[in-house]
């Protein structure tokens, strides 16, 4: 390839977030619509804990990121986990499926089924979030104390869907 058709290739590659067509199975919503697509930047944030087998190790306790549109805030995610926009719509969600991240730093690609919803506006018909195009965010392997925290820069695409 030559340089000349390197950097078109790249300018595609760096466009808007877009799902990855299609989507592993595991996460997928067949039959369902986009009402919003958003990019987020924020930690994912772990707890020093014990584990079945004793050792203490880092264990997922909550995310914290910002939700982007076109550069601009448009609002927040959480635990719960939750998302709020702006207009003050908002939804809870559970996870209902997984697909490996691109590579072994990226935390996995999600389906969660919404569970409850508060406030009116652009995310009320909200059925299904997808988290996709993540990057970073994993934090492995043994901590030295109880009870400690530490964070995990992440980022991701969530897609919000609704049904039909």
């Amino acid at each position: 390839m030559s340089i000349k058709l390197a950097v078109p290739c790249l300018l595609l590659l760096a466009g808007p977030a877009v799902a990855a067509d299609p989507l592993p199975d595991a996460i997928a919503a067949p039959g369902e619509s986009i009402v919003l697509s958003v990019h987020a930047e924020g930690a994912q944030v772990y707890e020093c804990k014990a584990g079945t087998d004793g050792k203490l190790a880092w264990a997922f306790r909550e995310p914290i990121a910002t939700l982007l549109a076109e550069g601009k805030t448009i609002g927040r995610h959480y635990a719960g986990p939750n998302w709020e926009h702006a207009d003050g719509s908002a939804v809870a969600a559970k996870a209902a499926g997984n697909a490996p991240g691109t590579t072994a730093a990226d935390i996995p690609w999600l389906k969660l089924e919404v569970t409850a919803h508060r406030g009116s506006g652009v995310l009320t018909p909200v059925t299904t979030v997808q988290r996709i195009n993540t990057h970073r965010g994993k934090l492995d392997g043994a901590c030295d104390k109880a009870g400690d925290f530490k964070s995990a820069p992440y980022s991701a695409d969530y897609v919000f869907l609704k049904k039909g």
